[in-house]
């Protein structure tokens, strides 16, 4: 059980998450991976301080070495979230404060309630004052099938059961409310009540300003018929089928919140959707949104935002970014002359003309983190040689977001099999709602403890958005 609690520090998942790896099992030596509330318990009740202080530095001093010595394991936590040990002295008995703290169910209940109430305010269905249920039965039905992976029915169901018949609305109840929402209004929503969270921690001196942050694209598959389903959207494969949704968040050494979401439309070859080349509007709105409620200094996007339109319009917007490119002609000529040269790193200028206006870039040539070769950066920051393959190892943080999708998709959104676009964005941006109440309630519970913050989780997701009596 050590050594599973190791791993799970290691990559940051999710106790609901580590439960769904049953073939872990077998290399830890267990019969099987206990669920989520087994593994709550042995952390907190069956270990003692010495044996948590013991997986923590163990797996952070994993984690610091991958990093250190560049190795690619895409399952790892980012550097940034991980403490860094001091060894044992007169002076210091060697614990992290922080990660060795321990929370009343008072202190969790009492910050939870803060959060939500900040969290669900902005979100209104607009349905009429006397309605059967009010909006946060409706809620907290959807908070509960999420946390249990179910779909509407089957979640409407063991909702009632908890709570009582009268309490909850059923199953095709809540779809229809579900559809009241305004796809627009909802994503509105969702902006008003990122701000009223991000208002809960403007005081605190742990929340640095200005905020890097990383744009980047999910998908939630779809195995429908696609005919008369406009925002289902064709995988990389070509043979694959998805809903696709962009987000900005926050990351590095800060809380990690979810700033801005936008559905994302896409060309595809079954219907005349417009083309991805309009993928800099996204960015635009994205960042638009996100600068409304904090101060942006850096955006890091994924190699699928690379696009002359993408860099001019973020610095339109008066942010720096640094993005990977893929590799044309003249990179590759560039690479061929390194190679000739004997140079591992190269730095060229270069510049950004479209209808939008111009600005100059800088081309980084990088020796990959992967071990294989040369990678290529784009940026609009003065970098020189000396200082450009540190520069770029700064991007491995935008594995964060990585960490961010797959705790949205496994904690929080509930199952669905709905051709319903309205469902389909409501029960996502609900996750990510969801998601950012969780991290701000962790956020806030460690506000008050002395020493460095550490922005690994010390709450489940399940401790902080579970509906009341649930």
């Amino acid at each position: 059980m050590v050594q599973l609690f190791i791993y799970r520090e290691v990559t940051g998942d999710s106790y609901r998450t580590l439960e769904t790896y049953q073939e872990l099992a077998e290399p830890f030596e267990l019969d099987h991976v206990p669920d989520e509330s087994v593994l709550s318990r042995t952390w907190h009740n069956r270990f003692d301080d010495g044996v948590r202080e013991y997986v923590t530095v163990a797996a952070h001093f994993v984690v610091k070495e991958i990093h250190d010595y560049g190795i690619t394991v895409p399952a790892i936590r980012p550097e940034g979230e991980v403490t860094h040990s001091k060894p044992e002295s007169s002076e210091d008995d060697g614990k992290d404060e922080t990660r060795a703290v321990e929370f009343s169910n008072e202190q969790i209940h009492r910050t939870t309630r803060l959060a939500r109430d900040h969290g669900f305010d902005g979100v209104d269905s607009g349905r009429a004052q006397n309605a059967s249920y009010e909006d946060i039965q409706f809620f907290e039905l959807q908070t509960f099938m999420g946390m249990v992976r179910c779909g509407t029915a089957q979640g409407a169901t063991r909702f009632q059961y908890r709570r009582g018949e009268e309490y909850g609305p059923h199953g095709d109840t809540h779809l229809r409310a579900v559809k009241q929402f305004d796809p627009e209004e909802l994503v509105n929503g969702f902006n008003e009540t990122t701000d009223r969270l991000l208002s809960v921690i403007a005081s605190e001196a742990s929340f640095r300003r200005p905020v890097t942050a990383a744009i980047d694209i999910t998908t939630i598959p779809y195995y429908g018929d696609v005919e008369g389903m406009p925002m289902v959207s064709g995988t990389k494969g070509r043979d694959g089928r998805a809903f696709k949704f962009a987000t900005l968040s926050i990351i590095g050494q800060n809380i990690p919140l979810v700033l801005a979401v936008e559905p994302v439309r896409e060309s595809s070859e079954w219907d005349e959707n417009p083309s991805n080349q309009i993928i800099h509007r996204t960015v635009r709105r994205l960042v638009q949104r996100a600068k409304e409620q904090v101060p942006i200094e850096t955006v890091r996007c994924d190699r699928e935002f690379d696009s002359i339109r993408v860099f001019q319009t973020l610095s339109n917007l008066d942010v720096n970014y640094l993005i990977p490119k893929r590799v044309s002609s003249s990179e590759r000529d560039a690479l061929k002359q390194m190679e000739e040269d004997d140079q591992e790193v190269a730095v060229e200028s270069a510049s950004v003309h479209v209808e939008s206006g111009s600005h100059p870039m800088r081309l980084l040539y990088v020796p990959s983190t992967s071990g294989d070769g040369t990678a290529v950066f784009a940026t609009n920051l003065r970098v020189g040689p000396e200082e450009a393959e540190s520069f770029c190892r700064r991007y491995s943080r935008r594995w964060q977001i990585e960490n961010e999708y797959k705790s949205i998709k496994h904690d929080f959104l509930a199952k669905t099999s709905s051709k319903d676009y309205r469902v389909r964005l409501f029960y996502f941006v609900f996750a990510v709602l969801l998601y950012n109440i969780w991290r701000l309630t962790d956020f806030l519970l460690k506000a008050d403890v002395d020493g460095e913050m550490d922005y690994a989780p010390v709450l489940t997701a399940g401790e902080c958005v579970r509906p009341r009596g649930i």
